[in-house]
């Protein structure tokens, strides 16, 4: 039997968390009442968040049954982890995760670095006028429509009038219609979407340059510093932080790769070198009807995309101070 005095500690120390959480509750009720403005502003982002993305995560279930239209998710037999074992040994699926893996890895070793490249050139044009109509040329293609950038790319890959078969067909080769050939796929998707997007991505770097302070390349200069040294030793470590928490939210995304424009660009004659795990879904689930399957997909990028973002986390957090959480 415990002590008496035992039995007296342990009410102690339930009763002072009890006031602890009273403590806390007025502060929170008066940061409501000082901030009500400020909270009243975030609630519509607030209900939307709550409405449109953590509401329809309740579907998840149907990756743990054999969902039915008909049945609904009360009706539909619970078959447990029987989707996520057909996944697995879908060759069909594992081509679309080997796919989906080998487009991120090399956008992340090309694509990622041209904004950051792209910011320290911007940042090294000493003309005002210049560099403006320099950032406006490369920002614009991020403001057209994917379906606008799927068609130029479709008219520049024609085999009849696209430029490159134009010059092929006047050296008498034979044109190459470049979006039904596998091997060229991925060349194509990687490089359009970095004209696409890297001025725009540029932004949140050049913001980052613009705030190192003046006083280090005075000091550097009057050493002897050419502008090479002063990036490599002055702009890209005082950026670094910035480099790594962009570096984080890429890797998170990773698994996500551009849904819409793939599905724009490719077709039967490339899925082996462009179908992805988010297309894979789409046929599975609105063309095939194989709701739990395709659910079983979702939850298993999602969970694979989660996994990324907690390790390049911890890396970033190990590296520098530029960390998500």
């Amino acid at each position: 039997m415990p002590s008496k005095g035992f039995r007296t500690d342990v009410s102690g120390l339930s009763s002072s968390h009890a006031v602890d959480l009273r403590v806390r509750a007025k502060a929170i009720a008066k940061r409501l009442r000082e901030d009500w403005q400020l909270y009243l502003l975030l609630a519509p982002l607030a209900i939307w968040f709550a409405v449109f993305l953590y509401k329809p995560m309740l579907g998840l279930r149907i990756a743990f049954k054999d969902y039915s239209l008909f049945l609904g998710y009360s009706g539909s037999p619970w078959i447990g982890l029987e989707n996520f074992w057909s996944l697995l040994t879908d060759d069909q699926f594992l081509r679309a995760v080997r796919n989906t893996l080998a487009i991120s890895a090399v956008s992340l070793l090309i694509a990622f670095p041209a904004p950051i490249a792209l910011a320290l050139m911007f940042n090294e044009i000493a003309s005002a006028k210049l560099r403006r109509a320099a950032q406006i040329i490369v920002y614009l293609p991020h403001f057209i429509s994917v379906v606008i950038i799927a068609g130029l790319v479709i008219a520049l890959a024609s085999p009849s009038t696209g430029p490159v078969n134009v010059l092929r067909s006047r050296f008498g080769m034979e044109p190459i219609y470049f979006l039904t050939v596998p091997e060229y796929f991925r060349a194509i998707f990687i490089a359009s979407n970095i004209w696409k997007e890297a001025g725009f991505e540029s932004i949140v770097y050049l913001a980052a340059i613009t705030g190192v302070s003046p006083a280090l390349y005075e000091a550097a200069r009057m050493d002897g510093a050419t502008r090479l040294q002063m990036i490599r030793h002055i702009t890209l470590p005082s950026i670094l932080p910035v480099i790594l928490v962009m570096l984080v939210i890429r890797v998170g995304n990773l698994i996500e790769v551009g849904f819409e424009y793939i599905v724009l660009l490719y077709q039967p004659a490339t899925y082996e070198t462009s179908d992805v795990i988010a297309t894979y879904i789409y046929r599975v689930g609105l063309q095939s009807n194989d709701y739990g399957l395709a659910a079983a997909a979702g939850l298993f990028n999602a969970l694979v995309a989660l996994l990324l973002v907690w390790g390049a986390n911890r890396v970033s957090r190990r590296a520098s101070t530029g960390a998500l959480w």
